[in-house]
């Protein structure tokens, strides 16, 4: 065994009996690699990912190109999900070279870190001719290669955009690319293959209630819609897969993501409170109750994945043929059959063109519990059980918002547990935010992202119950955020801290790909902190934070989606409600519920809540709590309403 069997990554523990001398990423690797003289060959990936199963199986497993690696290489491998920065570096670094990015990762390095090649996954033939050539440039023309490396290092410093001030125009013409890339027929954006990229949806849909357009409406629901149709979504056990290889969403790459299903949770659940389309609400519903069943700790966490590949072979384990259907449901097997699309040649269930899709699968749950009984135990599906700081407080903001507008308190209980989970298991002893957990250690640096997603599930959370405890905290997190991460001097924050470990670049990252970046969620919720506590810093962080976004994405708006998420927060009319009351009134609730005030952020001032709340946002001190019912303070764009009794007098 390699020095991986040390690591609590289920990536990297995948790869400790490979005959490759693998060492984890870290200092002692790159002195090993200068105290030898080798270069270093670098391996990024992540424990649900198909392609890298397939080159460990080819070449990591393989005695002919291991000895190759052990013999002109120190071998280091990374799991991206625990250190995006590293992943980050060097795949910019790939992309430079090729255009291109995905994983595996490949990278070849100087002992310096700096890369001179880096590519993708190679199968074992090319691996080992590459490997073979660059052995014999590092003992004859060693120069060459170091030339490359500084030259590329250098190009990957990347000169950032300068700021300015966000307008209206930049979320118009985000919506007007999305208009131009949209497919008509299949919905999504470009061509195969397709990504849910949920914050995109979550945009136009945000968009849509704010300026009425209603194309925007359409081009959301339209993807939501075939997206549920599709073989993305399992109709079996709910949750969607990673993407779609297809432009009909019909094949899936199979792995389930954490990440992917929280931002689509919170998509439909947004759809629903919008249109009240009952689809909507059984997706949200079904993607929820997946997420709670199979990615959800004993301890409270979440998991990150669940893998694509079960038996050797991807996707095995959601595909099923009329013959196994008919076998398990005997006679209702037909049916399901023909509802679903399953046939010999298309073994993925899905809701045909030509079927109806909108009726609920309710009648048909005693069949869909079957099939999920019988593929557990057909096959085993992995799963990545480690615990992603980021990646849960994002998924607490999803459940937090879905158990408010579905009125599922057992959603909202789960996004408590995940919060207290966090607090108690992911900090060091200085009290900072760590970013991994892991079988009872947590470990390795939180980094940006970590911090950002954390405060907006905070304050989701604080949006569901008005417990003051979240919004203090977030507020704290917020403010480690700004300290150990922001560039003071052009705004943006960086991906990992001052004080943390100083990679080949510090790029700020913008782009808004499979998860929002930390850069524009902090401009989301660093806008919620100034607009519920009135203090002057949050909004000085707020304007100079959306700045830094609005020239980021001043070129490509539609790639920053959910910076102009933020911006729709901050530049369309907004609302800002104190309720007093010795508790939460349920016809506040209800209000927020509706959601026919989508720009309004809510405080509520109780008997029990009414001292800690103060601390946070002082102004509240003022605000009386009346002897019996409530009183609702209104105020919009800076000027307030006269209090009022009731939500009905609110709405008058």
């Amino acid at each position: 065994m390699n020095q991986l069997q040390y690591e609590k990554s289920p990536y990297l523990l995948q790869h400790a009996h490979n005959p490759v001398d693998w060492m984890p990423w870290g200092q002692a690797a790159f002195d090993m690699a200068k105290r030898e003289d080798r270069p270093v060959f670098l391996s990024i990936g992540y424990a649900a990912c198909h392609w890298c199963h397939v080159m460990a199986r080819e070449s990591f497993e393989d005695d002919e190109a291991a000895a190759v690696i052990n013999r002109a290489f120190v071998a280091v491998k990374v799991d991206r999900e625990e250190r995006p920065d590293v992943d980050a570096a060097y795949m910019d670094a790939c992309l430079a070279i090729n255009g291109s990015g995905g994983w595996p990762l490949t990278a070849l390095l100087t002992p310096e870190g700096k890369p001179f090649w880096a590519g993708t996954y190679l199968p074992k033939p090319r691996l080992i001719s590459l490997l073979e050539q660059v052995e014999q440039l590092w003992k004859t023309d060693r120069q060459r290669l170091t030339d490359a490396a500084g030259e590329l290092t250098a190009l990957l410093h990347r000169a950032e955009k300068d700021g300015r001030a966000p307008d209206r125009a930049l979320a118009e013409r985000g919506a007007a690319e999305f208009a131009r890339a949209f497919d008509e027929v299949w919905g999504g954006f470009g061509a195969a293959p397709k990504f849910p990229a949920g914050h995109n949806l979550l945009f136009l849909l945000r968009y849509a209630r704010l300026t009425g357009v209603k194309r925007a409406a359409r081009m959301a629901e339209t993807t939501l819609e075939r997206m549920y149709r599709g073989g993305i979504f399992d109709h079996i056990g709910g949750g969607f897969c990673r993407y779609s290889t297809d432009r009909q969403w019909l094949v899936p790459h199979y792995e389930k993501m954490l990440y992917d299903n929280a931002l689509l949770l919170l998509a439909y659940a947004e759809a629903w409170q919008m249109s009240r389309r009952e689809v909507w609400r059984e997706t949200a519903r079904r993607t929820a109750d997946y997420v709670l069943r199979e990615l959800r700790l004993p301890e409270g966490g979440f998991a990150c994945a669940q893998d694509a590949d079960s038996g050797g072979e991807e996707g095995r384990f959601y595909r099923l043929s009329p013959a196994e259907v008919k076998a398990v449901l005997e006679e209702g097997g037909r049916d399901f059959c023909r509802r679903f699309g399953v046939t010999d040649t298309c073994p993925i269930p899905h809701l045909p063109v030509d079927g109806d899709w909108e009726t609920s699968d309710e009648e048909m749950a005693g069949e869909l519990e079957k099939l999920a009984a019988y593929r557990v135990r057909r096959s085993e599906l992995g799963r990545d059980d480690k615990v992603i700081t980021g990646w849960n407080g994002l998924m607490m903001a999803a459940l937090a918002r879905a158990g408010l507008l579905l009125e599922r308190s057992d959603y909202v209980d789960a996004a408590e547990q995940a919060a207290a989970f966090l607090e108690g298991n992911l900090r060091d002893e200085k009290g900072r935010l760590l970013r991994r957990w892991r079988e009872g250690e947590a470990a390795v640096d939180a980094q940006a992202e970590d911090c950002a997603l954390l405060v907006w599930g905070l304050l989701e959370l604080y949006g569901a119950t008005f417990r003051p405890r979240y919004f203090r905290r977030a507020c704290e997190l917020a403010g480690e955020l700004l300290e150990r991460f922001l560039d003071a001097d052009h705004g943006g924050v960086y991906p990992y801290a001052s004080d943390g470990e100083a990679l080949i670049t510090r790029n700020k990252e913008t782009y808004d790909g499979a998860m929002p970046s930390a850069n524009s969620v902090t401009a989301l919720v660093l806008h919620r902190l100034w607009r519920l506590t009135g203090e002057e810093r949050w909004r000085q962080a707020s304007e100079k934070q959306l700045a830094f976004v609005a020239g980021a994405a001043a070129d490509y708006p539609s790639g920053h989606s959910f910076g102009l998420l933020a911006m729709l927060e901050a530049l369309w009319p907004g609302e800002e409600l104190v309720c007093t009351a010795g508790d939460v009134p349920p016809e506040l609730t209800e209000l927020l519920r509706r959601g026919e005030r989508p720009n309004l952020t809510v405080l509520v001032k109780t008997t029990d809540t009414a001292a800690e709340l103060a601390e946070i946002a002082p102004f509240t001190a003022e605000y009386p709590i009346p002897e019996t019912g409530a009183k609702y303070y209104l105020c919009r764009d800076g000027a307030c309403r006269a209090a009022v009794d009731t939500v009905a007098e609110l709405e008058a």
